[in-house]
């Protein structure tokens, strides 16, 4: 736009200053206080935030600590008092069963419980061809069982023993109980028969003679 286009008339600001250079400038020149404020403003500004976190921050901290140590006293105090009674609900019944392992360790017979590696071992150190003769005890000598010679003798047999014979208990006192007798050195092969059969070592022992065989296997009950 050239200056004869210009349609408004000349005014202060276009006088040119002394050096030649035009005024140019439609605002007054701005204060020192003006350029500041706004950094001052955003400095407390931020100011006001980080007091107003440390704040909270200190706040929640000193209210959650007495809690945390409440609640630890009262699950300690609880735990102690379901110690006491869950204690002294166990130790009543642990009266009961420790009467039952001795009763049961006085009826059931030590051979039962010989684990299978000791059994093995026995079978190891026995005479499987020794003679072996299986003997049913009669009603009136305490017999429960018709037949448990032959029963017993498959037992002997499927462990090895192959010199069995079957017959019924002739003597005039019969044992009690499943007994084993036998004659001579078959101590280990009598211990390894009344372990098969589980019967206890008690009811094993040696005898000058025997109306048959080396061993003879007297059965009142059936094995269990």
């Amino acid at each position: 736009m050239t200056k004869s286009q210009y349609p408004y008339p000349p005014d202060e600001f276009d006088a040119r200053r002394p050096e030649g250079a035009p005024v140019g400038v439609h605002r007054e020149p701005r204060s020192r206080w003006s350029a500041v404020w706004p950094f001052l403003l955003v400095a407390v500004v931020f100011a006001g935030i980080a007091v107003g976190v440390v704040s909270y921050l200190s706040d929640d901290r000193g209210g959650d600590t007495p809690p945390a140590a409440s609640s630890t006293e009262d699950a300690a105090g609880g735990d102690g008092e379901d110690t006491g009674e869950e204690t002294g609900a166990e130790g009543e019944p642990s009266e009961e069963p420790s009467a039952e392992p001795t009763d049961t360790a006085t009826e059931e017979p030590p051979a039962e419980g010989l684990s299978e590696e000791d059994v093995a071992a026995l079978l190891a150190q026995a005479s499987l061809t020794a003679p072996i003769v299986v003997q049913n005890a009669s009603p009136q000598a305490g017999a429960t069982v018709d037949g448990l010679a032959g029963s017993t003798a498959e037992l002997l047999t499927a462990q090895g023993f192959s010199n069995i014979t079957t017959a019924n208990f002739d003597g005039s006192e019969a044992p009690s109980g499943n007994a084993v007798r036998y004659v001579g050195d078959r101590a280990e092969t009598s211990a390894a028969v009344a372990a098969v059969l589980g019967i206890p070592e008690e009811n094993v022992r040696q005898v000058d003679a025997l109306p048959q065989g080396e061993i003879a296997v007297v059965m009142v009950t059936a094995v269990e």
